[in-house]
């Protein structure tokens, strides 16, 4: 239990985790609690960047291909993300968007069901699942002749009833932090008829993942938030072996047939023939720099081994949020906060969110007080305005979270957020 300040301090002064923050750049006097949208950037990245760019781009031109391994990296970095998330070696392909590998794998997922069981008409997901994945199935849905249904979460497995062909599901809710119980839901799918698409945005290096331990059927996720590798950092896809295998045999695509998801890329045949495996899953060039971004943030994870992992990681994450929550109650009552969390630290995953009627001022004005976070409107019939703060265990400490409530205690009591100036919303947070 910490009940001071000097005893936050004393807490990072005995983490094992913290030579971990030394790896990343971070603004003195902030506090930044929005890895959950941008993670911070690696000390290595840009010495590595600028390797990339001079060296291996600027004096290995088109022969850094092969010299410097750019064509493997789409493997190669996709088995640093296969060890955070409970998948082997070669079943990860890192590249595209995750909206681009999302559309891939509900695509395939489709076809997979259409083949089996032509009568499952129905796509479904959480209501207030990210958006953007919404999006992404309506559109595979409109291709593929499903009915995209969005239920609330409570009611997810009333609705897996016999025309459910897919679930689609983030692992971790990107409002509230809930984390879903992929195993069970997973099962139970399974026993409906149904296969199942994750998406790892708010899961991959913040909370333990374990696909095949789940024997979840395909998942996406992003590079740019936990894992820390930049803004727009590549993403990355899983597809269960069964399912590959299964593509193999009986020739069924995905439907973006890139050059470099092609059996062999450089015959240049006028035709296509997918590659096997998740290499089928490739489609376009990848990115070299930002994939370069990304294998350094990735990196800093093959270092947190040797203090313990993501178990350890998983740990300190509960201990930061737990602590904040209790601060900010303990130091905020009456002031128009309503946790919109989990309370059970296993049900959320590495973020506290707060609803406030008035979140978007209060956020700013938290912002210009050196506390970083971010602000997500109310949904219709939702959890209200939402002030989030995301907690990175690989930087942030025992002393920010203290801080950090301690802080958004004195913005609400004395009322700074409603200042004229805090009022305009801008594009981000």
């Amino acid at each position: 239990m910490i009940a001071t300040r000097d005893q936050a301090l004393a807490r990072d002064a005995a983490d094992p985790l913290a030579p971990l923050r030394a790896e990343f750049t971070l603004p003195e006097g902030l506090i930044y609690l929005d890895g959950n949208s941008l993670g911070a950037l690696p000390r290595r990245t840009a010495a590595r960047l600028q390797q990339t760019i001079a060296g291996e781009w600027g004096e290995g031109l088109i022969r850094s291909w092969n010299s410097a391994g750019w064509i493997d990296l789409a493997g190669s970095i996709g088995d640093r993300v296969a060890a955070l998330i409970g998948a082997a070696p070669g079943e990860v392909s890192t590249g595209d968007s995750t909206s681009v590998n999302l559309f891939k794998a509900l695509s395939a997922c489709a076809a997979l069901q259409k083949a089996d069981a032509p009568t499952r008409t129905t796509l479904l997901s959480e209501r207030s699942n990210f958006p953007t994945d919404l999006y992404i199935a309506e559109s595979v849905a409109i291709a593929a002749g499903l009915k995209l249904r969005l239920v609330e979460a409570e009611d997810l497995v009333a609705h897996l009833t016999n025309d459910v062909a897919l679930l689609m599901l983030t692992h971790v809710n990107y409002r509230s932090g809930r984390i879903h119980d992929m195993a069970e839901l997973t099962r139970i799918a399974h026993a409906a008829g149904a296969l199942t698409v994750w998406d790892l945005a708010h899961s991959a290096g913040a909370v333990p993942v374990d696909l095949h331990g789940a024997n979840a059927d395909f998942a996406v996720g992003c590079g740019y938030k936990y894992l820390n590798g930049g803004p727009g950092a590549p993403a990355f896809v899983w597809v269960h072996p069964r399912h590959t295998a299964r593509m193999d045999r009986e020739g069924l695509r995905q439907p973006l047939s890139g050059w470099l998801g092609h059996a062999a890329p450089f015959e240049f045949s006028p035709t296509y023939r997918p590659a096997t495996g998740i290499e089928r899953f490739v489609c376009g060039t990848p990115p070299i720099l930002a994939m370069r971004a990304l294998e350094c943030g990735l990196e800093v994870f093959g270092e947190a081994e040797a203090f313990g992992g993501m178990p350890a990681l998983r740990d300190k994450s509960i201990a930061l949020t737990s602590l904040f929550i209790e601060r900010v109650e303990a130091s905020c009552p009456g002031l128009g906060l309503t946790l919109a969390s989990p309370r059970a630290p296993a049900e959320r995953g590495s973020q506290a969110s707060f609803a406030h009627a008035e979140g978007y001022p209060v956020m700013q004005a938290l912002i210009e007080r050196g506390v970083v976070g971010d602000f997500r409107a109310g949904q219709e019939g939702g959890d209200g305005h939402l002030l989030r703060f995301g907690f990175t265990p690989l930087y942030t400490r025992f002393v920010d979270a203290w801080d950090a409530a301690g802080v958004l205690a004195e913005v609400l009591s004395r009322e700074t957020w409603r200042e004229p100036r805090f009022a305009q919303r801008a594009a981000v947070t």
